[in-house]
């Protein structure tokens, strides 16, 4: 019994050897199996990534010919001083999609360092021949005069962007479309800035920016409608905000200037989905209080009614505008910008 037993036992011992045995020997061969999957692997990455850096390097070079033709033929244009309105019209719906892509949210990608051009901005009111007895009739531009002026600023190789734009150039170099950048910008929210400035804008596939007042300008008015509104933004208009009613921000209380401020950006922001990043200060009075107010309730800056160019070294919450009256030829308006290129900026306060 002894015996049988001491059989057993090496016949087990045996059987555990060869069983460790195969499994070392599956092993190797594992390893070995898995070295050369490894190599060939490597060997097919190599090559696919020559191809792809070939592919790469001509598209690379395809690209550069494109730019340095498109630089080319800006060039061109802009010596040739004249641009047909059949070409702002062909050029419009390209535009108008780049615009609206780049204008949404924080404006487009980063692709390059920082822009450092100063951006000249517009104001306008009603886009209208005035009323008889009109209490501000400068502030009425009739019709062809504004499209008069918007097309003298194209052919001088001006293109507009929005706010949005204009600030992801300068803080993230976002590019801005082919041209000079030029802010157009409406004030107060009157109806004619749908049915008049809206169509000059779109034939030369630009937009603008709204800086709507929420109260005492309906439509009955001649304010806009909710539906005229929301068919801006669809245009891909960039929509901002002069506060609540247009009050006179310096003399209100601090319950009353939060309310026209910050209150203001949560309504349109509510009412229209819109990003509200600016705040146009009503009849162009701030203080040191008005903008931390502003700053505060999330605006990231906000414009004046000084003339001026605006740029990215000065304060964003004190940027120049140029005010657009009534009877401004083109080439008056085209004078009025080079002059006032190098204003000074905005002072610390205004009203």
């Amino acid at each position: 019994m002894d015996v049988d037993q001491r059989r057993a036992r090496r016949e087990a011992r045996r059987r555990e050897r060869v069983r460790r045995r195969t499994r070392g020997l599956a092993a190797v061969a594992l390893i070995a199996i898995l070295a050369l999957l490894a190599v060939l692997t490597l060997g097919s990455s190599e090559s696919s990534k020559g191809g792809s850096h070939g592919s790469s390097v001509g598209s690379r070079g395809s690209h550069g010919g494109a730019g340095g033709g498109d630089a080319a033929g800006r060039g061109g244009g802009q010596g040739s001083g004249a641009s047909s309105s059949g070409t702002h019209t062909g050029r419009a719906a390209t535009s108008v999609a780049t615009n609206r892509a780049s204008s949404a949210g924080t404006a487009g990608t980063a692709t390059g360092p920082p822009g450092h051009e100063p951006v000249p901005i517009l104001m306008y009111h009603v886009i209208n021949p005035p009323p008889a007895g009109a209490k501000f009739p400068g502030l009425y531009v009739a019709p062809e005069e504004f499209s008069a002026q918007m097309h003298a600023l194209a052919t001088a190789g001006f293109h507009a962007v929005t706010m949005d734009q204009m600030l992801a150039n300068w803080t993230r170099g976002t590019p801005l479309p082919a041209g000079r950048p030029i802010v157009v910008s409406f004030d107060n929210g009157y109806q004619s800035q749908y049915t008049q400035a809206l169509p000059v804008l779109r034939r030369l596939g630009w937009v603008g920016v709204e800086n709507m007042q929420l109260t005492g300008l309906p439509p009955s008015q001649g304010g806009l409608s909710e539906a005229q509104t929301s068919g801006l933004v669809a245009a891909g208009w960039e929509l901002d905000t002069q506060g609540i009613s247009h009050a006179d921000l310096i003399t209100l209380s601090p319950a009353a200037l939060h309310e026209q401020v910050a209150g203001a950006r949560e309504q349109v922001r509510r009412r229209y989905h819109v990003p509200v990043n600016w705040f146009c200060y009503p009849s162009g009075h701030y203080n040191a209080t008005v903008i931390a107010a502003v700053r505060a309730a999330g605006y990231v800056g906000s414009t004046t009614v000084v003339p001026g160019w605006a740029a990215p070294s000065e304060d964003p919450y004190r940027l120049p505008r140029l005010r657009v009256l009534g009877g401004t030829s083109p080439q008056s308006l085209l004078a009025e910008l080079a002059a006032i290129r190098s204003d000074a900026p905005p002072p610390a306060s205004y009203g």
